[in-house]
């Protein structure tokens, strides 16, 4: 049976419009199932709504509050106390901050279901600074300005060239002395690749800032400080201080620009960070870089300095990594970088890039899923993430003895 001209244009058009109809629907389904981030204001659901049991869940609270760290709050006087006291070179040579109360946030779905102590207070955050210094590192690989992680690092690196604010009272008197920094100035440096430095496995030598890289956490018998044979970079992991710094300084001449402007510009702002953190580093890690004036920062608060943060801000951090660099419809660290930032380093399971630790086969956190990660520092702060579950927890000025048995009490509270 032949159809008219007007009836097929007709069934064409009823066609186009059930297909408008059907990709509207879908799209709509897509955005309803997108992951929940906040923007400016953060939706507070309560546990309930959130599958978590309320009462269980005050009680894991309540044992964080009774287990805050007994180290003195006055970070200053903590440091003098631990590794200003036991090690040479242990100095101080960057700011210190007085730390408040023990404090939290959790986070199920991305929405908020508990916080307690002072989430708005910006404190120190120690070593947890190493996770923002790597996704600097990784935001640099992600944009090509490092081809590859297994490139050595000291073929990317220009001479850099330490800031001076006044010319040499008697010109010509340190004729013959180095006028540049090259941490990368021996037969072993020169075979160390980014993927050594961001695990932690690269044994670097040498001295940056005015410590020695045997300074921290010496080795026992002082006889081998200066004198032990060097391990193949890769081949055994070694957690030093000096050597992230080694990290952020090359990190900093890769971008040619302040690290705290890359990780403002490309991270921060576009995950919706407070105005209130800032990244310090040492009084004496200056450099000229392109004629003006630039802090090298550090990756840690070992000898003061390191990124001071608030607990929404760490969360918000924690809630990107377990979206595995997505936030909403931008990718602000690639899939491929998260991949490696938690694949298991060979001397280390429970480490991946700084300073994602990893819960290989539960041993980093036996109350946790193996599937769990966090970012973690000195005091202690743990920026905690199970994926498993969708759920992100902030922990600071806690026990370190007692996160695996608050762990267990705040996933015990969860019934879905």
């Amino acid at each position: 049976m032949r159809i008219s001209r007007l009836a097929s244009l007709a069934l064409v058009a009823a066609s186009s419009t059930t297909s408008n109809v059907a990709a509207a629907q879908a799209a709509q389904r897509g955005r309803a199932a997108a992951p929940y981030v906040p923007g400016a204001s953060w939706e507070r659901r309560s546990p309930t709504a959130m599958g978590v049991d309320s009462v269980k869940l005050a009680e894991a609270i309540a044992f964080a509050v009774k287990s805050e760290s007994r180290a003195p709050r006055d970070m200053e006087e903590s440091h003098y106390r631990s590794f200003g006291r036991v090690e040479p070179f242990g100095q101080g040579i960057g700011p210190f901050k007085p730390r408040g109360e023990q404090t939290g946030v959790i986070l199920r779905g991305g929405y908020i279901v508990a916080s307690w102590g002072e989430p708005d207070r910006v404190d120190m955050t120690h070593s947890v600074t190493k996770s923002f210094l790597s996704a600097t590192v990784g935001m640099a690989v992600d944009r090509g300005l490092i081809p590859s992680v297994r490139d050595t690092v000291w073929k990317s690196q220009a001479p850099t060239y330490r800031l001076r604010l006044t010319a040499a009272s008697e010109p010509g008197t340190a004729m013959g002395q180095p006028m540049f920094l090259d941490p990368w100035d021996t037969p072993h440096n020169r075979t160390i690749t980014w993927d050594d430095m961001l695990r932690q496995t690269s044994d670097w030598e040498g001295t940056l800032w005015g410590k020695p890289e045997w300074a921290d956490r010496p080795a026992q018998n002082a006889a081998e400080w200066r004198t032990r044979e060097r391990k193949a970079a890769g081949t055994a992991w070694e957690y030093n201080d000096v050597r992230v710094n080694v990290l952020a300084l090359a990190a900093t001449n890769i971008w040619r620009r302040p690290l705290p402007e890359v990780l403002r510009d490309n991270l921060m702002d576009p995950i919706g960070a407070s105005r209130t953190w800032r990244w310090n580093g040492y009084d004496n890690a200056w450099i000229t870089l392109d004629g003006r004036p630039v802090q090298v920062v550090s990756g840690g608060g070992h000898w003061g300095g390191g990124l001071f943060i608030n607990a929404w801000d760490m969360a918000r951090f924690g809630l990107l990594t377990l979206r595995r660099g997505v936030w909403g419809d931008k990718h602000i660290l690639s899939e491929e970088w998260v991949k490696l930032s938690l694949t298991p380093t060979v001397p280390q399971p429970t480490y991946g890039y700084m300073n994602w630790f990893l819960n290989t086969d539960r041993k980093w956190m036996p109350n946790a899923p193996a599937s769990a990660f966090g970012h973690v520092g000195n005091g202690t702060n743990i920026i905690f993430v199970d994926p498993d579950h969708d759920l992100v927890a902030v922990i600071r000025w806690i026990e370190n003895g007692s996160i695996n048995e608050f762990l267990g009490k705040m996933e015990g509270a969860l019934v879905r």
